[in-house]
């Protein structure tokens, strides 16, 4: 699915997924890296749909 780009223009971007990551583990929020399609950087999201979200239990 593509970004849209007004939702691009709004977000934060990273230069890395290395940095992006790093705030996302600071979050309140549970929030992921992604490549945007339309700035070839990385934004965060908090949607995991259709993706694999490992439970709490398991990362023992």
């Amino acid at each position: 699915m593509r970004t849209r780009l007004s939702i691009c223009a709004k977000k934060t971007r990273f230069a890395s997924q290395e940095a992006a990551l790093a705030v996302a583990l600071r979050a309140d929020v549970p929030l992921r890296p992604y490549r945007c399609d339309r700035c070839r950087q990385f934004h965060l999201t908090s949607r995991t749909k259709g993706k694999r979200v490992p439970r709490l239990g398991m990362m023992r």
